[in-house]
């Protein structure tokens, strides 16, 4: 969100608003006029993202304990100034600014794109002027803020309307962020995330009164300066005919050096002009617009008018705007459910539960996927069995017959799809003997025997209940990588033996390293398919903590988060260690302790597979020499290599339930080695500190 043309405006053409500030000097100030509170700063965290995802690897699927560390040198900074810091995360797309997010997602796509021919043409991650955020970024750091402890919260509407609302309301220092709209709103001071510099802790206020002394407006001609602009509710081409019209009138009347015949002027200056009338008409009514283009403006004003607050644009109202935009599906629930599950979004205690039922309607940005791959569908195809599952947890998917069973509308990011209309997802039932359980029981229950139900549910949701028993041996992390694995073997007929050994020794080597020694792993270079599994991954992992949410929480939130099994730098390596032919043992990198939980967890996943009648094939895709430059992947011209010699699945015996260590290979049903002839060319991830930091301390 954003007013168009504006922040240009301010950084170069009225520097004025810009106030450079210190941050320590504003706390001790308001401790002063405020004596007793503490300073506080509402931070706006989607605005962040950029400034502390500063780890130098972004392609692979996220540094996340790297991440970690540069959130609690983030915190630890304000907290040292005795600044408290508050977050907010977007936790929906309103409906009203549906057409401006599917824009940028679209435009997204073809940095994206942009991103896998460079690495496909030359072997690496590109330059930094190319930097995109790893996939699912937004949702993990929300999770990531509360495991270290400060207050956050996700929102139920804009969050930029809740960010100034919760900032006015606790007379908070200011909102630290990179969106102008904060300028437009009646509320705290404005500071810039991009230009804090955490050391000293300085940045730049855009004063909202300097702005207005400029322009000659008042702070309540504002929203209809933003609106006649442009931003995410009024498209910046509704109006362009009376913006020209303003400019052409303006440079008329003005004849004034070249910056200030800016169209930020000319708007102000008609806006000045017509505030008062002697026609008899008020408000936006004496602007000559069409009814609808009339109703579009009045409708962008009124988002910016936060409680108790009028505009001399358009008629008050005693009705303020819904904080929750329903959609319907809120019938097919209780009161108490549904009240449990916005406190529960609220707070950012679960994740997409609440989207769900209150207006059946889910959104996913864009992920590190490549288009030209056919072999490989987007993580929205490959996690979609699992959604449906989730969604008739939580829906009905029989009704009395009056009404057709509801529909979940999707608009997730993938190949060939435009996002004008959304995807229709049929709930489906999970399949469990006593039918789908009611969510009153799986959230609210106190039976001991509710435990075991919500985890067995959790595990229908991907179809996996039959090895309850199985992960039920296993710690949390571990159960999140096997049910992942398991379920993207069944669904994805590419994923191969090399695939699942690198996943499942980044998991174990993960724990045992700082986030200095995975910071500085290097690889020989970047792959396009390892790229994508990365992120598949990851969003794969937010499947998860979704379904946990409906389930009750049968695990640890934080047990599923990233940086407990994954790194993308060290899954990278293992990738291409795994492909090029190394054993295990060097998979583990020499510790043999790790050979034995390796072994049970890849039995784990092959046998029950196999019980599905789906035997995972042994697909190397080569060592450097085999690196594809200059485009395609060599990998759709090969054939999968099973196990067997004959190039035939092998038959494989009863494995021991806790993953027997001494059990042969074609028993584990584990790929053959190969003679590893490029050894040399990979640097392994070290196996001492190299940093002198400490590991990041997170419960």
């Amino acid at each position: 969100m954003g007013v168009k043309g504006l922040q240009g405006f301010v950084d170069n053409v009225c520097p004025g608003v810009c106030v450079k500030v210190n941050l320590r000097e504003m706390a001790n100030r308001c401790r002063q006029d405020q004596p007793g509170c503490t300073p506080t700063l509402v931070v706006d965290g989607m605005a962040c993202l950029r400034h502390w995802y500063t780890c130098e690897a972004w392609v692979h699927g996220g540094q996340w304990q790297e991440y970690l560390h540069c959130l609690e040198t983030f915190i630890r900074a304000f907290k040292e100034a005795r600044i408290q810091l508050v977050f907010f995360f977007d936790g929906t797309v309103e409906e009203e600014k549906r057409a401006e997010w599917v824009k940028r997602r679209l435009r997204n796509n073809k940095e994206i794109q942009g991103i896998f021919k460079h690495i496909k043409a030359n072997g690496q991650q590109p330059g930094r002027a190319m930097f995109y955020l790893p996939s699912g970024l937004a949702t993990f750091s929300l999770f990531a803020l509360k495991t270290l402890g400060v207050e956050t919260w996700c929102s139920v509407r804009e969050a930029d309307y809740e960010i100034a609302r919760y900032a006015l309301l606790h007379k908070c220092m200011g909102i630290l962020g990179q969106d102008t709209d904060f300028l437009i709103f009646d509320t705290v001071p404005y500071l810039s995330i991009s230009q804090l510099k955490l050391d000293r802790m300085v940045t730049l206020l855009f004063s909202r009164e300097n702005l207005c002394h400029s322009l000659q407006l008042y702070t309540s001609d504002l929203p209809l300066l933003a609106c006649m602009l442009g931003n995410d509710i009024v498209p910046e081409n509704r109006l362009a005919s009376l913006r020209n019209a303003c400019v052409a009138e303006y440079q008329q009347r003005h004849s004034a050096s070249p910056a200030q015949r800016h169209k930020v002027y000319a708007v102000a200056d008609y806006i000045a002009r017509n505030r008062s009338s002697t026609d008899g008409l008020k408000g936006i009514a004496r602007l000559p617009l069409s009814e609808p283009d009339r109703a579009v403006l009045e409708k962008g004003v009124r988002m910016y008018l936060l409680p108790d607050q009028q505009s001399p644009w358009v008629e008050s109202t005693s009705k303020p705007p819904s904080p929750v935009s329903m959609g319907g599906l809120e019938r097919y629930c209780s009161n108490n459910i549904l009240k449990a599950a916005e406190e529960r979004h609220r707070r950012a205690e679960c994740f997409m539960v609440f989207n769900v039922l209150c207006a059946g309607i889910v959104e996913c940005s864009n992920t590190f996927e490549d288009e030209e791959d056919s072999e490989l569908p987007g993580q929205a195809i490959i996690y979609r069995a699992a959604r449906e599952r989730l969604y008739g947890l939580l829906l009905p998917t029989k009704t009395d017959g009056i009404d057709a069973a509801p529909k979940v509308k999707e608009y997730f990011v993938y190949y060939g799809n435009s996002l004008q209309q959304p995807d229709l997802v049929t709930p489906v039932p999970p399949n469990l003997p006593g039918g789908t359980p009611a969510l009153d029981i799986l959230w609210f229950s106190q039976n001991p025997e509710v435990k075991t139900l919500r985890f067995s549910t959790f595990l229908a949701v991907f179809d996996l209940q039959d090895v309850a028993e199985d992960l039920g041996r296993l710690n949390p992390p571990l159960i999140a990588l096997s049910c992942l694995l398991i379920y993207i073997a069944l669904q994805e007929s590419s994923l191969c033996l090399e695939d699942v050994d690198a996943y499942i020794s980044t998991a174990l080597c993960v724990p045992l390293k700082t986030y200095g020694e995975l910071a500085c792993i290097e690889v020989p270079w970047v792959d396009a398919r390892a790229v994508q599994l990365g992120s598949l991954f990851v969003r794969g992992l937010a499947t998860l903590i979704a379904a946990n949410s409906a389930c009750g929480l049968p695990l640890d939130m934080d047990s599923l988060m990233p940086w407990k099994m994954f790194d993308g730098l060290l899954f990278h390596s293992k990738y291409l260690q795994s492909h090029s032919g190394y054993t295990e043992e060097q998979l583990l990198e020499e510790n043999v302790a790790l050979l034995p939980h390796f072994h049970q967890l890849k039995s784990l996943v092959t046998s029950t597979c196999r019980r599905r009648d789906k035997t995972i094939p042994s697909w190397p895709r080569g060592g450097p020499s085999a690196k594809p430059v200059g485009g395609g992947s060599s990998s759709r011209e090969r054939r999968p290599l099973f196990c067997d010699d004959r190039g035939q699945p092998p038959h494989l015996g009863p494995r021991h339930p806790l993953g027997d260590p001494s059990a042969s290979q074609q028993e584990q049903g584990h790929r053959p080695r190969y003679r590893n002839q490029h050894r040399q060319r990979y640097r392994l991830a070290p196996r001492w500190p190299q940093y002198p930091h400490s590991r990041p301390d997170h419960p």
